[in-house]
């Protein structure tokens, strides 16, 4: 695999685009174009918004608003999931601190019988 960036043409919403990219990345832009079209579509399609451009800004601020809601509602989910092992890992030093500290105290000895001689 190369690292080096060649030009592809992309389509979108029926205009050419030449964009470059690495081997690596051509999978993702292709992806991304998929996507791209697909909310440019869907925005055209509901007739609310007329013209290009303005279909094409109405679009990305969509997709900007889907990121924000998701990248939001994804770092809740990382601090409760952060909170939450927190309190398994105080849980766990705890149990291991009391299991030192039992075996830090001698145990308690009791004299030894004498042998028993049948």
């Amino acid at each position: 695999m190369s690292n080096s960036v060649k030009p592809i043409t992309v389509n979108i919403m029926d205009k050419e685009y030449l964009v470059g990219c690495t081997e690596e990345e051509r999978e993702a832009l292709f992806t991304s174009v998929e996507f791209l079209n697909r909310k440019l579509r869907e925005q055209r399609d509901s007739g609310k918004v007329i013209g290009s451009e303005r279909v094409a800004v109405m679009a990305a601020l969509n997709i900007a608003h889907e990121y924000l809601d998701y990248r939001r509602r994804n770092d809740s989910v990382e601090r409760d999931f952060g909170s939450g092992l927190e309190r398994i890992q105080t849980k766990i030093q705890a149990a291991l601190a009391r299991g030192r500290s039992s075996r830090s105290v001698p145990p308690t000895t009791q004299p030894e019988s004498p042998a028993q001689v049948d």
